[in-house]
């Protein structure tokens, strides 16, 4: 039987025009406004459109960037965890070169009828991606929570490390041994972690170095989060008399480490280099890895958290959840070499 919107209009007490929003999960409709005009269906004995139908209570999405870095799966351990504790099945998603997109695995996940989706570095950590995509998964009732990233155009719960935070102490701990060029190898700069990363490392540099912004730029070099990246990004910076680099992934700093020695330098007594994530088994490399440690545990619990109250009807606030990292010393970090380092200014 087709559905007449003039009688589901009049049955929900609203205007036609918000039954269609309704119908085809347009963003802009009240959830109660909502509920109102899915029970007319029900009264009428309409039958609700696929994407309307109850959705199970047992399958959560996260959605993750390729797992070839370790600390996404550690993440997806914890979340997943987190939520078989509280009944819930975790539907990994994962994306690859060449493969699903993120909204492709989105629209594959809503089709499955999850209960909610974690967003794991997503588009919402680019600032040139187009935000309108998490409007529409609001508008599909789909409630989700998003970690490594902040827009302030998405409402919903975001969960990140302090990347700010991490690379003052990165920067802190290198200048007490001594070093003075110090460098930081990063990912592409349209990412918001990235620029995070960038604002904590000039302020670094100025409170522990007295260098100015401009000085400090000449030390960031952006490439890939990957292993090669890390290489080419500490390759350039060690031309520049670098004698320490802060990595923005624990798989850069050991391409960072591989392109010191590539220079026929040692790590840590030439060249000091500090990650970041503590990614699983990064304590057993060689050098062992001094690096930030993300709070893993905490964002994917706190993750977790915020997505099922959003799934029971009690929104988490639509703000950041920022944890704070921590500094790991290991041995990839040393004293500067004596033959640069800066005259004592007392």
């Amino acid at each position: 039987m087709t559905a007449r919107l003039s009688d589901i209009a009049a049955q929900a007490g609203v205007s036609e025009a918000t039954v269609s929003r309704v119908l085809n999960g347009k963003p802009g409709v009240a959830t109660a406004t909502r509920e109102s005009v899915l029970a007319a269906l029900d009264v009428l004995g309409y039958e609700r459109p696929v994407r309307l139908r109850q959705r199970s209570a047992g399958l959560v999405g996260l959605i993750t960037p390729e797992l070839d870095n370790p600390i996404f799966p550690a993440l997806a351990q914890v979340i997943g965890q987190a939520l078989t504790r509280q009944g819930y099945t975790p539907v990994l998603a994962t994306q690859t070169p060449g493969g699903s997109t993120e909204d492709e695995l989105t629209d594959m996940l809503v089709e499955r009828g999850v209960a909610g989706i974690i967003f794991v570095s997503g588009l919402h950590a680019d600032t040139t991606a187009d935000t309108s995509r998490y409007d529409r998964l609001r508008g599909k009732g789909v409630p989700y929570v998003l970690l490594n990233g902040f827009s302030p155009k998405v409402q919903a719960p975001f969960v990140s490390p302090d990347d700010r935070a991490a690379m003052r102490l990165a920067v802190t701990h290198l200048a007490a041994l001594g070093h003075t060029r110090i460098g930081l190898a990063v990912g592409p700069k349209r990412f918001v972690p990235v620029l995070r990363k960038i604002e904590g490392f000039r302020r670094g540099m100025e409170e522990r170095l007295g260098l100015s912004p401009e000085e400090s730029e000449e030390l960031i070099q952006h490439s890939l989060y990957t292993l090669e990246g890390g290489q080419a990004a500490a390759g350039a910076l060690l031309s520049r008399g670098c004698t320490a680099v802060v990595c923005a992934s624990d798989m850069m700093a050991l391409g960072a480490i591989r392109a010191a020695r590539q220079q026929g330098l040692d790590v840590p007594r030439d060249v000091s280099v500090v990650g970041f994530d503590d990614s699983p088994l990064i304590a057993f490399t060689d050098p062992p890895l001094t690096t930030i440690r993300q709070p893993v545990q905490a964002m994917g619990q706190a993750a977790v958290r915020a997505l099922l109250e959003e799934v029971g009807g009690t929104p988490a606030p639509h703000s950041e959840f920022v944890f704070m990292p921590e500094l790991v010393v290991r041995g990839s970090t040393a004293s500067a070499p004596s033959a640069v380092r800066p005259p004592s200014q007392d």
